[in-house]
């Protein structure tokens, strides 16, 4: 009992961890996005910014997913938690720069672009960036495995 209890535990700090990555995640698409994404996406209705806060919300759980199994936990919990939330913020920094580089290699601002729903349909470049965010996710997770 006392090791399920244990390694409930274990499962709850990583599962923390991993939300404040998710939570730095969040606040870096706010800010390269136009507007307030909570609002862009939950009041507006915004279905572009819905695809892709979707795809980096998938993106670092697999950047997670792979710090967790890259974690340093066998030299300690503390250690592993900590290996698993820089390893998760250096994908949210990678996700996000490559981010930026598209937006100024593309026409317009591609945030904007993003954000322009054309009736209940997205935005064809939120589908790309979404999926850029997965595909960077797997490049860091496997950087970092």
């Amino acid at each position: 009992m006392a090791e399920i209890l244990e390694s409930a535990g274990t499962a709850l700090l990583y599962g923390l961890t991993g939300f404040i990555v998710m939570v730095v995640g969040f606040v870096a698409l706010d800010l390269v996005t136009p507007g307030k994404l909570v609002h862009v996406v939950w009041t507006e209705r915004n279905r572009g910014a819905a695809v892709l806060l979707a795809g980096q919300t998938i993106a670092i759980g697999l950047v997670i997913d792979q710090s967790i199994r890259a974690s340093e936990s066998e030299q300690g919990l503390g250690l592993g938690l900590f290996s698993t939330l820089l390893y998760g913020l250096a994908g949210v920094v990678v996700m996000t720069l490559v981010s930026c580089i598209v937006g100024l290699l593309t026409p317009g601002r591609l945030g904007e672009t993003v954000l322009d729903d054309n009736g209940d349909r997205p935005h064809p470049a939120a589908w790309v960036q979404a999926a850029m965010y997965i595909g960077t996710a797997f490049m860091v997770g496997a950087a970092v495995s």
